[in-house]
C-alpha cells in the first residue's frame, strides 16, 4: 500500500518544462530534422539477394513449411504425451459420429465424412502451426459444400425414364455424381488456400469482420437446423438451395408432415435431449470431469445395437446410414471439367473456412502463449484439402466444439489431432460397416445439439446495441442476409455492407472545434468540455477522418458549418455593402460638394447578428480609428481603396487551424481540396494553417505537389499550439491569457 501511494505522490508532482521557439515544418526540414543518407540498392542486387540461397535461408524455408520439424525433435515425452493421447481419444471418438452426420450436410455418403476426418487431420500434423484446434469436417463448411452438390447435381437430373412424374430417382448415380462435384469443389477450395497463402495473403481473413462471421454462422446454424427436420421427422422431400431456401424447405416439411415416421421422431428427441443433457453436465463440471463425457459416440452404439436388433429399417421405416465400404478407396483424379461453375463458391468456402480456423488458431495462440502464422495455416489448410481430395474428401476446416475438446482434456500440441486421425483410420479399416444399422435420426441429432454454440451467438444482439450500433447493423445484416438470400449470396452482402460501413464511418465522421486547456498546451472539444476556450480570432477545427475523394466535399461543408465562415457568402454580402456604401457617398458628395467637411460611411458586418449597415457624418479628421478583431487601427480614407476598407471587417476570425492529427492518409483530390480551402478563404482575410500532420502525411503531400504558392511549408505547424501561438502573434495582437 505505501508502494501504491508513494507512486501516486510522484505520479502527482511529476512536471515537464520545455522551452523553445515556435516551430513550423519549414524550419524543421531545414534546420532541425536532417535524412539518413540511405543508397538505394540496385533492382538487380536486391533481385540477386532475393533469389541466392544460403544454409540459413534453406533452413528458414524448410522449417516454416513444415513447421512439425521445428517442435517435434525437442518433444517432451514424460510432460506431454499422456495429456495428448488421451486428448487424442477424446477428440477421435467425437469426430466419428460427426464426420457421419456432416456428411449428410455435404450431401454425399456418410463414409466420405469419416475420410474427410483422416486424411486432412493427418496432413494438418505435418503442416499446420497451431497446437490445439482440431482440424476435420464443420457444419457450416458443410453445408456450403451440401448446396453446391445439389446444385451442380439435383434430383430431377437422375429420374428415372427422364421424368420426374413417377418421383424415382437413381440415388446410387446421383450420390456418384455428386461426390465428384464434391471432390472436385474441394481440390479447388484447397488450390485457392494454397496460392493465397503462398502470396502472403493471410491478412485476408480481417475483412471478415468478426460482428459478421458470427452473424453469418449463426444464419448457417439456422440453414443447418432446417436441413435436419426432414430426418428428425423421417419425412422425405427434396433439398432446397439458393435464396429462400430455407422457406422453400420448411414449407416443404409442413407439407409432408403427415407422413411423418413417428418412430424415427421418437428416436430422434430422445437423443437429442440425452445429448443436450450430457453436453449441459459437461459444461458444468467441466473441472471436476478428467475428459468429457463422450455423449456422441455413447448414442451412436447404443442406437446403432437397438436399430441392428429391432431391424428397425425393415420392420418401422426408420431411414438408416446404409452401406459403409471397409478399407480405404484407392486415389482418383478429380472432375477438372467442372471448375468453371464452381470457382466463386470455391473461393468463398475458402475464405470462410480460413477465417473459422485462424480466429480458433489465435484464440488458443493467445491462451497458451504461442503463435501462429496466417499464410502458412492458409498453405497448411489448402495442402489439406488438395490432396484430401485425390481421396475422396471434402472441404475442411477447424471445429469449434472438437477444438474446446482437445485443448481442455489436456491436448498440447498437434500429436492429438493424429491420434485422433488413426482412431478414424481404425473404424474406417476395421469396424466401419458395423455403423451401417445407425438411423440418420441419430444423426441430426448429433448435428442439432452442436448447433447449440452457434445458436447462443443471439446474445450479441443486445451486447453489440450497448457498445457498437455499427458492429450491430453488421452482425444483422449478415445473419438476415445469409438467411433469405443463401449462405453464399448472404456472403458477398455481408461483407459489402461491412465495407459500406467503413466508407461510412470515413462519410460522418466528429467533426469539433477545439478550446485550450488553460495553463496547458493541451485542446479539446469546447462543446464536450467546460474548461475548452477558445482564442479570440483563431478557430481550431478537427475532423476525425482521414481526408480522400469520397469526403473531401463533407470535410469542407464541415468546416464551414463549424467555424460559421463560409467566403463565398461573406464575398456576397461585402459585396452588397459596398454598393450601398458607393450609393451613400454618391448622395453626400452631390449635397456636400461646396463643402470642405467629407463624411465616411462604416459599414460593418457581423457574421453572427447579421448585416448592418450605419452612416457617420461628422468634420473631417486626420485618422479614422477602427477596431478590427481586439486591434485598434487607423483608417486612411484617402490611401485605402474601398475593397480593402469593407474586406477587413467581414469576419472576426482572422485564422482558422486544420487539426490533422486524426488524418492518416490524404490523396489528391483531398490535397487540392485543402490546397483550394486555404485559397478561398484568403479571400476573406482568413488565413488557413495546417497542424499535427504526421511525416508520412507531409511526405505524401509533397508527393502531391502540395507545397507551391500560395501554399508553403511554413503553414505546417507540429502542434496545434505552435499554430495558435505563431497566428497570435503573427498578427500583432495580444495573445489571450491562455496561451503562454
Amino acid at each position: 500500500m505505501e508502494h501504491v501511494t508513494a507512486n501516486e505522490e510522484l505520479s502527482a508532482t511529476l512536471m515537464y518544462h520545455v522551452e523553445r521557439p515556435v516551430f513550423n515544418e519549414g524550419y524543421i526540414d531545414s534546420e532541425l530534422l536532417h535524412r539518413k543518407k540511405r543508397t538505394p540498392k540496385p533492382f538487380q542486387r536486391r533481385i540477386a539477394e532475393h533469389l541466392r540461397c544460403s544454409s540459413e535461408k534453406a533452413k528458414s524455408v524448410v522449417f516454416g513449411f513444415l513447421p512439425i520439424l521445428t517442435w517435434l525433435p525437442s518433444y517432451p515425452l514424460k510432460q506431454y504425451l499422456f495429456g495428448d493421447i488421451v486428448s487424442g481419444i477424446s477428440t477421435g471418438v467425437m469426430q466419428l459420429p460427426q464426420g457421419l452426420a456432416y456428411a449428410m450436410l455435404a450431401a454425399v455418403p456418410p463414409v466420405f465424412g469419416l475420410y474427410s476426418s483422416f486424411y486432412p487431420v493427418l496432413l494438418y500434423t505435418f503442416f499446420g502451426t497451431s497446437k490445439h484446434i482440431s482440424i476435420g469436417t464443420f457444419a457450416v463448411i458443410s453445408l456450403m459444400i451440401g448446396g453446391v452438390a445439389v446444385r451442380e447435381a439435383p434430383d430431377s437430373m437422375f429420374a428415372v425414364n427422364g421424368t420426374n412424374a413417377s418421383q424415382v430417382v437413381d440415388f446410387e448415380a446421383r450420390d456418384a455424381r455428386r461426390v465428384e462435384v464434391v471432390v472436385a469443389l474441394t481440390t479447388l477450395v484447397g488450390i485457392i488456400q494454397f496460392v493465397l497463402g503462398l502470396l502472403r495473403f493471410g491478412f485476408l481473413a480481417i475483412y471478415l469482420t468478426e460482428p459478421l462471421v458470427r452473424g453469418f454462422t449463426t444464419a448457417a446454424a439456422v440453414h443447418v437446423s432446417v436441413s435436419q427436420i426432414k430426418y428428425l421427422l423421417g419425412v422425405h422431400t427434396a433439398r432446397f438451395n439458393g435464396p429462400l431456401s430455407v422457406v422453400y424447405s420448411l414449407d416443404a416439411v409442413f407439407r409432408n408432415i403427415a407422413s411423418t415416421n413417428v418412430v424415427t421422431l421418437i428416436i430422434g428427441l430422445v437423443c437429442t435431449v440425452f445429448l443436450y443433457f450430457i453436453k449441459d453436465l459437461n459444461e458444468r463440471f467441466k473441472k471436476k470431469l478428467p475428459i468429457p463425457i463422450p455423449g456422441e459416440i455413447i448414442v451412436v452404439i447404443v442406437s446403432t445395437g437397438i436399430s441392428y436388433g429391432m431391424v428397425m429399417s425393415e420392420n418401422y421405416g426408420v431411414e438408416v446410414v446404409g452401406n459403409i465400404p471397409t478399407g480405404l478407396l484407392p486415389p482418383k483424379i478429380p472432375d477438372f471439367s467442372v471448375f468453371p461453375n464452381l470457382f466463386p463458391d470455391a473461393f468463398a468456402i475458402a475464405v470462410v473456412g480460413f477465417s473459422i480456423a485462424i480466429s480458433l488458431a489465435k484464440t488458443f495462440a493467445l491462451k497458451h502463449g504461442y503463435s501462429v502464422d496466417g499464410n502458412q495455416e492458409l498453405i497448411a489448410l489448402g495442402l489439406c484439402n488438395f490432396v484430401s481430395s485425390f481421396f475422396h474428401t471434402f472441404a475442411v476446416t477447424a471445429s469449434m466444439s472438437r477444438s474446446l475438446v482437445q485443448e481442455s482434456t489436456g491436448g498440447h500440441t498437434e500429436i492429438a489431432g493424429l491420434l485422433a486421425s488413426l482412431l478414424v483410420l481404425l473404424v474406417v479399416v476395421a469396424i466401419g460397416f458395423v455403423f451401417q444399422p445407425l438411423p440418420t435420426t441419430v444423426l441430426a441429432a448429433i448435428i442439432m445439439v452442436n448447433l447449440l454454440g452457434m445458436f447462443r451467438q443471439m446474445k450479441d444482439i443486445p451486447a453489440l446495441w450497448r457498445t457498437s450500433k455499427i458492429e450491430l447493423a453488421i452482425w444483422l445484416v449478415s445473419f438476415f442476409a445469409s438467411v433469405l438470400l443463401g449462405l453464399d449470396y448472404g456472403l458477398v452482402v455481408a461483407m459489402g455492407f461491412a465495407i459500406l460501413t467503413v466508407i461510412y464511418r470515413t462519410q460522418c465522421p466528429k467533426n469539433a472545434l477545439l478550446g485550450q486547456i488553460p495553463d496547458t498546451g493541451l485542446y479539446f472539444d469546447v462543446d464536450e468540455y467546460e474548461e475548452a476556450e477558445e482564442c479570440s480570432g483563431i478557430k481550431i477545427f478537427q475532423s476525425n477522418t482521414s481526408i480522400y475523394f469520397a469526403n473531401s466535399d463533407l470535410y469542407v461543408s464541415a468546416l464551414k458549418a463549424k467555424t460559421g465562415i463560409d467566403p463565398a457568402q461573406l464575398l456576397v454580402a461585402r459585396k452588397s455593402q459596398l454598393k450601398y456604401a458607393k450609393r451613400d457617398n454618391g448622395e453626400r458628395k452631390a449635397v456636400n460638394h461646396c463643402s470642405p467637411v467629407k463624411k465616411n460611411a462604416v459599414v460593418l458586418l457581423d457574421v453572427e447578428l447579421g448585416v448592418t449597415r450605419e452612416v457617420v457624418a461628422g468634420a473631417k479628421k486626420q485618422k479614422d480609428h477602427v477596431y478590427t478583431n481586439g486591434q485598434m487601427t487607423e483608417n486612411h480614407a484617402e490611401s485605402e481603396s474601398e475593397d480593402d476598407f469593407f474586406l477587413q471587417r467581414l469576419t472576426p476570425i482572422h485564422t482558422i487551424v486544420l487539426d490533422f492529427t486524426p488524418v492518416n492518409f490524404i490523396d489528391s483530390v483531398g490535397a487540392k481540396t485543402i490546397k483550394s480551402v486555404i485559397k478561398e478563404f484568403a479571400t476573406v482575410d482568413v488565413k488557413v494553417v495546417l497542424a499535427g500532420c504526421s511525416r508520412t502525411l507531409l511526405s505524401d503531400l509533397r508527393t502531391l505537389k502540395f507545397f507551391c504558392e500560395p501554399v508553403t511549408p511554413d503553414l505546417i505547424f507540429p502542434t496545434i499550439h505552435d499554430a495558435v501561438l505563431h497566428c497570435k502573434h503573427s498578427r500583432d495582437v495580444p495573445v489571450c491569457p491562455d496561451v503562454q
